[in-house]
C-alpha cells in the first residue's frame, strides 16, 4: 500500500484487507483451497415489518463491502425469538426490542449489544367502522397480541395487564403481522397489536384497502413504567404514516445485538458500516435512517459488544 496514498484511502483499504486476513486466520489460514466464508444469520421478523426489511438491507451491504462474510436476513416471530436465538448461536445478530431483554447476568453472558437502533411504536389497529376506541373496548373482542415469541406478544400483554384486561377478559390471538393482517379484513378478528418502526409496511399496505383506525395509546406509558420499568416512552404516530387520524403510543427503544464470541474486529466493521452506510440502508426503511452513534452507545441493560464498543471511542460520537 503506497504511502504516498492519503491517510482516508489508505484506511479504507487497510480495514478490509485487515479483516479478510483475520478472517482467514481464524478459519485455519489462506492456503490454495478457498475458505469457508464466515456465515452471519441476521434474526429479523416478518416479512413485512421493519426487521425484515432492515435486516435484508444490512445483509447486503456485509455481503458487498466485508470479504469472506455470508449474511442473511433470516425471518423469525421477532424479539423474543431473536435473543433465544442469538444467546443459543442459531444467529449471530438479530433485532429485539429492549423490553424483551433479560437484566444482565449469568444467565444471558452470549448476548451483547451493537447499536441501538430506533424506537418500536406499538400499534393497536381495528378498522374505522368498528366499536374500538379505547383499550377498555377490547374487552370481550377478538384481538391478536402478535405472534408467540414476538416482542409485540410481551407489550401487548403488559398493556392488557396494566388495563385490568388480563386473563380471559380478552379473546386473544397469537398472529403474526401478516396473519393479523389478513384476520382482520376477513373480520376473524377485531383488532391487533403490532410493535415496530415506522412506517411499518403491513399495516401501511392494509391501510390502502381497508379504512383503518389507530386506537390512541399515549396514556398507557406510565402505568407501564411504574410497573415494568423505565423503557416505556410515548411517541406519536403522525397522519403521514397511514393517512389515518394521528395518535400517540407507548414505544420502546430496540437494538442490534451480537453473540458475545463473534471477533472483535469482525463486529467492529458491522458497526461501522452500520453508522457509516445509514442513508443507505434507509433506503430500505427509513427508521435506518433515524439512527446516530450519539444514540447508538444507550443499550442498557446490555453492554456492547467490545467491537463496537472500539468503534464508538474512535468515532467519539
Amino acid at each position: 500500500m503506497s504511502r504516498h496514498w492519503p491517510v482516508r484511502v489508505r484506511r479504507r483499504i487497510a480495514a478490509p484487507l485487515a479483516l479478510a486476513l483475520l478472517l482467514c486466520a481464524g478459519l485455519g489460514g489462506c492456503r490454495d483451497t478457498p475458505a469457508e466464508p464466515t456465515r452471519i444469520r441476521i434474526a429479523t421478523g416478518s416479512p413485512t415489518a421493519v426487521y425484515h426489511a432492515f435486516g435484508q438491507s444490512l445483509a447486503a451491504l456485509l455481503n458487498r463491502d466485508l470479504p469472506g462474510v455470508r449474511a442473511e436476513a433470516v425471518v423469525t416471530a421477532a424479539s423474543a425469538q431473536n435473543v433465544r436465538l442469538v444467546g443459543s448461536g442459531q444467529a449471530e445478530l438479530a433485532f429485539t426490542q429492549a423490553d424483551v431483554l433479560p437484566p444482565r447476568g449469568p444467565d444471558h453472558p452470549t448476548v451483547l449489544a451493537v447499536a441501538r437502533v430506533y424506537d418500536d411504536l406499538l400499534h393497536l389497529v381495528t378498522t374505522a367502522g368498528g366499536p374500538i376506541r379505547t383499550v377498555a373496548d377490547l374487552r370481550g373482542r377478538r384481538v391478536s397480541v402478535g405472534a408467540d415469541g414476538s416482542g409485540t406478544e410481551i407489550t401487548a400483554t403488559r398493556l392488557l395487564a396494566v388495563a385490568q384486561l388480563d386473563g380471559d377478559r380478552v379473546r386473544r390471538e397469537h398472529l403474526g403481522l401478516d396473519d393479523s393482517v389478513i384476520a382482520l379484513r376477513e373480520g376473524r378478528i377485531d383488532a391487533f397489536f403490532f410493535s415496530g418502526g415506522l412506517p411499518v409496511r403491513g399495516v401501511a399496505d392494509l391501510a390502502q384497502q381497508t379504512s383503518l383506525r389507530i386506537v390512541d395509546l399515549g396514556d398507557w406509558t406510565d402505568p407501564l413504567r411504574r410497573a415494568y420499568g423505565q423503557v416505556y416512552v410515548t411517541r406519536d404516530i403522525p397522519q403521514s404514516a397511514y393517512q389515518v387520524q394521528p395518535v400517540s403510543t407507548v414505544a420502546n427503544p430496540n437494538y442490534l445485538i451480537v453473540r458475545a464470541d463473534l471477533p472483535a474486529r469482525l463486529v467492529h466493521e458491522v458497526t461501522r458500516l452500520l453508522m457509516e452506510r445509514r442513508q443507505e440502508l434507509a433506503a430500505a426503511h427509513p427508521a435506518a435512517g433515524r439512527m446516530s452513534p450519539r444514540s447508538a452507545i444507550v443499550t442498557a441493560p446490555l453492554p456492547l459488544h467490545p467491537g463496537a464498543a472500539d468503534w464508538y471511542r474512535a468515532a467519539k460520537p
